[in-house]
Formats: C-alpha cells, structure tokens, sequence
C-alpha cells in the first residue's frame, strides 16, 4: 500500500484531477458540501479560489485507503484513483423547479417524532398489505399506501428529520418493505430540499413506496446477496423493474407515480436499466428516487453484509456527481441529509459516542448528537442529545466539540432504542417513541 502524503499548494497552481483534503479555513466556513474532494472542472478551482488561499492535496493514495481502520471508519475517504476511469460524465444545465416552496421547519423534533410513531407503523402496515396482495397475484387495494404517504409527505415538510431518525432507529423483519420505506423517506426529505410542491412529493413518496414490488418475484436469496450476483443472477435481477410495471399497470396509478417505478434504476450516464436512458431524458422524479434508493442499499444491513456509514456514503455520492447522478440533486442530497446523515454513529473528539439525531445546513459539521455512551465507552443511565453547533458557538476553536470519527454498523451499545433521553435542549423517551 503507498502512502498518503499531503502537500500545502496554493490556489493558483491547483490543476484538475487533484485531490483536496484540507483547506486554510473551517469547512463549514465555505459552501463544499463534503470534506474532501477531487477537483474535476474549472468551476470546481474557481470555487476553490475564492474561498482559499491555499489548501492541502493528497500526493498519492490508494483504493486501500477507502477499507475500515483497526474496525472504525474514517470519516471521508479517499478514493482509488482507478474508481470511475472510463465512466462517462454528463454535463446538464442546471435544474429549474417551477414555482419552488421554501419550507420551514414547523414542528419541534420532539413534538413531530412523537406525531410521526405511529404513521411509520401505518406506513409498514399499508406496505404489508400490498406487497401480499401482489404475491398472492391479487389486485392491490392502494388507498391506505396514498393515505399514509400524504401524511408522511405532511410531516417532512414540517419537520424533515423526524421520519429520518424513527426509520433509522426502528428495526423491521422483511428487507423489501424496510428498503421502500426508508427509500421514501430519504426521497421526500431531497424533494423538500429542492422545493418540490407537496402534489409532486406525493407522486415521489408513493412511487419510492411501489418501486420494490416487482422484487416480490424475485427469490429472496437473490435479494440479499443484490451486490455480489454472477451475471446471470444480475439478469434476473434487473427484471423486478419490468415485473413491478406490469404487477401495477392496472392498479390506476398516475403517470408521474408509475414513472418512478419504471425508471428508478436508470442512471445519468446511461448506465442503468431497463431502457438505458440517460440525462434528461430520466423524469426528475426518478431520478430523485434511483439517488435515494442508491443511498438506502450502501447503508442498509443486509445479511452478514456489512454497510457503508452513511458519512462514506454521502462521499462516493459526491464522486458520482454527474456520472451516475446528476450533479444538482447530489448537492441537494447533501444540503438534506447532512453531512453526517441521521442514524450515522460517531465517536466525538472527547470519546464519548452517540448517533447522528439532525443536523443544520449551515452548520455542516456540528449535528445534534444523541450520546450514549461515556469516554470509557460505559453505557449513559440516560443518553443526552448534545446540539453541535449550539454547543461550540461561545467556545473558542480549541474547545471546540466535533465528530471525531465514523463507527460501522452495529457498534456495541449504540442502539437508540434501548435508552431514555434527557438534557437541557431535549427529555423524551426513545424507547416509547420508536416501539410499537
């Protein structure tokens, strides 16, 4: 393995294809949604520019940077040089959302998890009912699935990140129905993002929720092994897009609903399927969902396969701007989710580990934490929810309190719904919010 070495540069001498790892200021002082970047057009060393007089670059790495550390993950990792040679990029104009929404966040995280218990339930429940409706080659009854999804589509836009963390936190059986849901939610939370009015988050929300039925067809041995097929198990894969179309054709759904379903896998690029559609040609919607789906398989638990953190995620997200997904949703991606998406476990500068809770988008950096474990790594009577940013905002630089590192999956002790939490900012009860 070679070695990473950084070099200082200035700005002036910073060439396409470099990579940034450091810059002369705070990266939340500037707009990079990520800390750590490859430096691919000339606007990307324009906003280098005027933002820094010198930065840090990575003089050589390799694709072993990207692998777990003595069992924890580093926050954002550097990718192999070979990773995405010969994939084509696909350069759009911007996007243009017609009469965008500006939201705002209208409900306390408290008030709105609470609200939003037993919608997640009825959201499951509805699910359920659909996908065995489909398996037992009926027609589905859809009313409780649009019902429960105007509701959804209702609480993230009062508040975005209450649906995130209760289907972070709570735990379901059958893979498919747990991949649709948090698909949606994760869809929901960009389209909010982006200004989509509630009618077209609607037709997002239910498509992201129908979008998985095709792999019903499917075995479910196939389905847990989705990122190690040979290539004839691939074929058979793929066709659950074309096998969910058809299980739906009847069912009176609306176009821009049914678009979802039947291009969610497309890519930027091309490089998708069914059809192999590219750039704009792949309905807005859609391409929103396929992001989102994406997302939702690197960090979902699958068998004994181990995910990604959500952090390394929003990372290889960023590399695929404009490759497999467009550059704006991207950004918009990030803007939503975070830096460190909700559900992410982090161990703090201090020691003291947690998950990610919600985050601020001007505050990248400095989520809201729920910490549940001390210095020594001891189980909290109680977890306390620490907000980053309110917290450093009156201490200097070197008091500062910040995520340290990223910490995989199944970390011993950090399951939200075993404690209770207390503090100044929040008191509410994890496990009587997320139960049933």
């Amino acid at each position: 393995m070679v070695g990473v070495r950084q070099k200082r540069i200035a700005v002036h001498d910073l060439e396409i294809g470099m990579f940034v790892s450091d810059l002369d200021r705070p990266w939340h002082q500037t707009p990079f949604p990520i800390q750590g970047f490859y430096l691919r057009s000339e606007d990307d060393l324009k906003a280098v520019s005027s933002h820094c007089r010198w930065v840090m670059i990575d003089v050589a790495e390799t694709r072993e940077a990207l692998d777990n550390e003595q069992g924890s993950v580093r926050l954002f990792h550097r990718r192999g040089a070979d990773r995405g040679a010969g994939r084509e990029a696909l350069q759009l104009p911007p996007l243009s959302i017609r009469e965008p929404v500006s939201y705002e966040a209208r409900t306390p995280l408290k008030k709105e998890v609470k609200a939003s218990r037993k919608l997640l339930i009825d959201a499951e429940a509805a699910l359920a009912r659909v996908f065995s409706a489909i398996e037992a080659g009926h027609a589905p009854d859809l009313r409780p699935a649009v019902d429960v999804t105007r509701k959804m589509v209702d609480s993230v836009a009062r508040q975005p990140h209450a649906l995130l963390w209760l289907s972070r936190t709570r735990q379901h059986d059958d893979f498919v129905y747990r991949h649709a849901l948090n698909t949606a939610v994760w869809a929901l939370v960009c389209g909010r993002q982006l200004g989509l009015n509630e009618g077209l988050l609607n037709h997002l929300g239910i498509g992201c929720l129908l979008s998985q039925v095709g792999k019903t067809a499917l075995p479910r041995d196939l389905l847990l092994r989705e990122h190690q097929l040979s290539a004839e198990e691939y074929e058979s894969y793929r066709s659950y897009v074309q096998r969910g179309c058809d299980m739906l054709e009847h069912a009176g759904l609306s176009r821009a609903v049914m678009s979802v379903v039947q291009n969610h896998r497309e890519r930027h690029n091309g490089s998708g399927f069914p059809r192999a559609i590219k750039g704009d040609r792949i309905p807005l919607l859609a391409k929103i969902a396929g992001l989102a789906e994406f997302f939702e398989s690197m960090i979902a638990p699958r068998g004994e396969q181990q995910p990604m953190t959500p952090a390394r995620a929003v990372t290889l997200l960023y590399d695929m701007r404009n490759i497999e997904f467009q550059e704006d949703l991207v950004e918009a991606f990030i803007q939503s989710v975070g830096v460190y998406p909700t559900g992410t476990l982090v161990a703090l500068s201090d020691g003291r580990r947690g998950m990610v809770v919600s985050h601020a988008v001007e505050k990248r950096l400095w989520p809201s934490v729920m910490v549940m474990q001390d210095a020594a790594c001891q189980p909290l009577k109680s977890a306390t929810i620490i907000d980053l940013a309110r917290h450093n905002e009156s201490r200097a630089p070197a008091d500062h309190l910040f995520i340290d590192q990223c910490l995989p999956h199944g970390t011993e002790g950090l399951e939200a719904s075993r404690f209770d939490t207390t503090g100044a900012e929040s008191r509410w009860s994890v496990t009587r919010l997320i139960s049933r």
